[in-house]
């Protein structure tokens, strides 16, 4: 038993890098400052037990909110890639796998087994709960732009084209989460925060 706790706090000790990994995106109440992934993670668990009521299909939503807590921890190790950087992109996946097996091997093997499983299915969206959560995942960005005038948008030229292409995932978890982010997508490029 103490051998299981001690791996198990030893990922929670490491979980507290998340803190120190800084997004594109700044935070709406606090001018000038960049999200971290910590916060994101956080921000998007509470969305999904909010929004619930909008996944386009019933959902566990323990599931969806346990995927959301775990499916940044990878940038510990990887750190996070700007959505808009496609270049990036390309290196980021096999990135994240090997943090995922890093980190998630940290735990006792039946739970390090579960969470990675459970990292898996987020990562590749076929079930509900992870549509969902990957609908949730892209959403708050564009929110937050959206709140903080097209910040990171604007910050790095990012077109309005790419946005809709990036974020149409949305639309497999909620249509009606689609249809929010799609009027305020437009609301943006109205407003000159997306380049057209």
């Amino acid at each position: 038993m103490i051998e299981r706790l001690k791996k198990q706090l030893e990922l929670v000790i490491e979980l507290d890098r998340l803190k120190s990994i800084l997004r594109r995106t700044r935070v709406k109440s606090a001018e000038g400052r960049l999200e971290n992934t910590a916060e994101h993670s956080w921000h998007v668990a509470i969305m999904a037990i909010l929004l619930e009521e909008y996944a386009n299909e019933p959902v566990d939503i323990s599931k969806v909110v346990q995927m959301l807590l775990f499916h940044d921890i990878v940038e510990i190790d990887a750190g996070d890639t700007f959505i808009y950087d496609s270049e990036s992109a390309q290196h980021q996946e096999e990135a994240e796998l090997k943090a995922a097996e890093r980190l998630f091997g940290i735990l006792p093997d039946d739970q390090g087994q579960k969470y990675l499983a459970l990292w898996k299915e987020f990562e590749e969206a076929v079930t509900p709960e992870a549509r969902f959560a990957k609908a949730l995942d892209r959403l708050i960005p564009v929110m937050l732009n959206y709140c903080n005038e097209g910040q990171s948008w604007k910050e790095y030229g990012v077109h309005k084209h790419q946005v809709l292409s990036m974020n149409q995932r949305i639309e497999q978890g909620s249509e009606c989460l689609w249809d929010y982010a799609l009027e305020i997508i437009d609301q943006a490029a109205n407003n000159n925060w997306l380049k057209l």
